[in-house]
């Protein structure tokens, strides 16, 4: 039969799996194949070949290779901590949430982990490797499912299965180790040659290559101040027991929505009130508010500046987009495009000079940027401030110091906000924190910009890209850190996503993204999202709020 590998027609036997193409092309490749592209949806190599097919092969070093890369280690360490407890004294292991190269996990009923069982921990998962086992995936009946997780002490997983539709479902099987993923396996172990575990707060991490570099190890070198925030919320989830996606949907079916969202919404507020009370006890005149992209730093400013004025301070935003260069000035991408994005696309001079004559109480007029013409207009009255007044700047370069380079570092409160979700599917299966935040861009590109689902998909890998460039390298340097992220937002967001992703054509690149997102969303059970209140940061993608309308 015929079928398209990578836009070149080839012709293969009938039963032909989707591995043994990947073997034979294995050499066309820089980075190890790890799973396939079949007519734009992703799938496991152990699949056979479909006639008159599309395929593209992913590596570990693309996005979807990635992910199938970190299930299958996830796999390979669950079994090996399995095999390793004998005597059945571990309790749940969970794999909580990301810190910088690694994967943070627990072993609950265990409060710190010692080098010696990691070590053995370790050396199993290496011998899985060199044996090369296959991942063996099974498709059994829901409630099959459902009384194999209840025997094997995996709750988590259990009620998962009780709001899932479909009658049946996967599940896989590594060398007698059963467990549940979503998303495609690895075809065997062998290629999970890459990690390392190290020992890490309350826990230990499992530390992979970066996406860049696929087959290096690289320094594990963590956020400490996120790692608390992170754990923060983490803990506070569990309190709620609200802490996967199967005890969310039960707090919904049980009537308990309006309490979770209120209780979150209070965390949210005292959060703020916190970071308000900090800065008006250093007496900080210059506040700057960064984050990844869809982190909702416009809400968080208005509610920031609220909080402000009941300390009696007052607030006055300053808007960094109006201080970009003219675009005849503005630096340029390799493909030409205009790259708004690095700091030298802002006029950094005229911005310091215009932070000190305002903190001098000199009149200033500020400019606006016009991004029809791409030129910088002054057409806003003189502003002028007060000793008690204090200057709010939100920007993607908040955080790096060369923005106000001539500011003094006891006058500037620097603020790291981001979507940090550590609502997990269940223990094994963690929801990337970008998940949410592309979630909340499509909706609010939508709403706002008139942009499709497929548009800011592709824009997405171009996005995060300058977030890793401009934001992270920095997010250390942050006075307070601030977790964007709702518990219930998911659920909220479904309604709005979901018909969204259905109009991403099957014949597009975006196409096995929108599906994949559309999965993901079919684990929620859809709140009314007239339960959001009409302040939450949510409201700044969804719409119908009080701040941004």
């Amino acid at each position: 039969m015929v079928i398209t590998l990578e836009n070149e027609q080839i012709r293969c036997e009938e039963g032909t799996k989707l591995y043994d193409l990947a073997v034979k092309y294995q050499k066309n490749y820089e980075h190890p194949i790890i799973v396939a592209k079949v007519n734009g949806v992703i799938q496991e190599l152990y699949h056979s070949v479909i006639p008159d097919s599309q395929v593209e092969f992913c590596t570990t070093k693309e996005n979807d290779g990635k992910r199938a890369y970190i299930r299958g280690i996830s796999m390979l360490l669950l079994k090996a901590i399995k095999e390793e407890d004998k005597e059945g004294k571990f309790d749940q292991v969970s794999i909580d949430f990301c810190l910088d190269t690694g994967y943070y996990c627990r072993i609950h009923g265990m409060p710190t982990i010692d080098e010696e069982l990691l070590s053995k921990i370790e050396a199993r998962m290496k011998r899985y490797v060199e044996e090369d086992l296959i991942f063996q995936k099974k498709v059994i009946r829901t409630r099959d499912a459902k009384e194999l997780f209840d025997k094997r002490h995996m709750p988590d997983k259990g009620l998962l299965t009780e709001f899932r539709r479909n009658s049946r479902m996967t599940v896989y099987e590594l060398g007698g180790f059963m467990d549940y993923y979503y998303g495609a396996m690895p075809y065997s172990t062998g290629i999970l040659k890459y990690f390392r575990l190290e020992r890490y707060g309350d826990g230990f991490v499992f530390i992979v290559p970066k996406k860049s570099a696929p087959t290096t190890m690289p320094e594990f070198l963590p956020s400490t101040k996120l790692y608390k925030t992170m754990q923060m919320t983490s803990d506070w989830s569990r309190k709620m027991q609200v802490s996967t996606v199967g005890e969310l949907n039960q707090a919904v079916v049980k009537g308990n929505l309006q309490e979770l969202v209120l209780t979150q919404e209070a965390l949210h507020e005292k959060r703020i009130g916190d970071i308000a009370e900090m800065i008006a006890d250093r007496g900080c005149r210059v506040v700057t508010i960064a984050g990844p992209s869809s982190s909702g730093k416009t809400t968080f400013s208005y509610r920031l500046s609220t909080q402000l004025k009941t300390l009696g301070l007052k607030p006055h935003p300053i808007g960094l987009d109006d201080y970009f260069v003219n675009r005849a000035d503005t630096p340029k991408n390799e493909d030409g495009s205009y790259n708004y994005e690095c700091l030298e696309a802002i006029d950094v001079k005229l911005f310091n000079s215009d932070l000190n004559a305002l903190l001098n109480g000199e009149p200033v007029q500020m400019p606006t940027y016009n991004f029809l013409t791409g030129m910088r207009e002054y057409d806003k009255p003189l502003m002028q401030i007060g000793k008690e007044d204090i200057l709010v700047i939100e920007g993607i370069h908040g955080l790096n110091n060369k923005l106000t380079y001539t500011i003094p570092d006891n006058e500037k409160f620097k603020i790291y906000i981001s979507a940090l979700t550590t609502l997990n599917l269940d223990n094994h299966s963690r929801i990337p924190t970008t998940e949410g935040r592309l979630l909340r861009r499509i909706i609010r590109d939508a709403r706002t910009r008139g942009n499709t689902a497929r548009k800011t998909i592709s824009m997405w890998n171009s996005v995060r890209n300058g977030e890793s460039q401009n934001i992270f390298p920095f997010q250390e340097q942050a006075d307070a850190m601030f977790n964007s992220a709702l518990i219930y937002e998911l659920a909220a967001m479904k309604l709005y996503a979901d018909p969204l992703l259905f109009q991403v054509p099957k014949e597009s690149r975006e196409y096995a993204e929108a599906q994949r997102l559309l999965k993901f969303l079919d684990y929620f059970i859809p709140i009314d999202p007239h339960d959001v209140p009409l302040n939450s940061i949510l409201r700044e993608f969804i719409g119908g709020g009080i701040l941004l309308g």
